[in-house]
């Protein structure tokens, strides 16, 4: 494995309009519109900490706890949470926020692994991680236990 860095060098953070067309007919978002978003920036977060190509090994969880309604402002944050020799887990959390009365709600946890590629995309070894904050190191201490039941899922098939 590689130098470790911080969990905080992969944080990325972005902000989208909930559109009408992003919606369902009860005017609230698509959750498939979500896990697009959720997709992007956890690419992009993986690129970040691994300075190559990555490609969505799996999207492990996903945790639809509120909603967001058309005119609330999405803020996605995601970062590196755990690594193995060529994959990253990364966390993703999304709040919306409603832009005229600054309530803002906890709509939707996410755990994605992520794999560093080459040019052939072939798996290349990544960069350990280092956490810091509170959430980083419950994250952090806590991903064993998330690997543990992803070998088991696959054990099922």
């Amino acid at each position: 494995m590689k130098k470790a860095y911080p969990a905080d060098r992969s944080r990325t953070i972005q902000t989208r309009l909930v559109l009408p067309p992003d919606t369902n007919h009860l005017q609230t978002i698509f959750g498939g519109k979500v896990l697009s978003y959720i997709d992007e920036i956890a690419a992009i977060t993986a690129m970040k900490h691994s300075g190559s190509m990555v490609v969505t090994a799996s999207i492990d969880s996903v945790d639809f706890l509120s909603s967001a309604s058309v005119g609330d402002a999405l803020t996605l944050e995601a970062f590196v949470a755990s690594t193995g020799r060529t994959s990253m887990e990364v966390y993703v959390k999304v709040h919306a926020a409603n832009l005229l009365t600054g309530i803002r709600t906890l709509t939707t946890e996410s755990f994605l692994t992520m794999v560093a590629v080459d040019e052939n995309g072939k798996p290349i070894p990544v960069s350990g991680v280092l956490p810091h904050s509170e959430e980083e190191i419950r994250l952090f201490a806590s991903a064993g236990a998330r690997k543990e039941h992803r070998k088991n899922r696959m054990l099922i098939r």
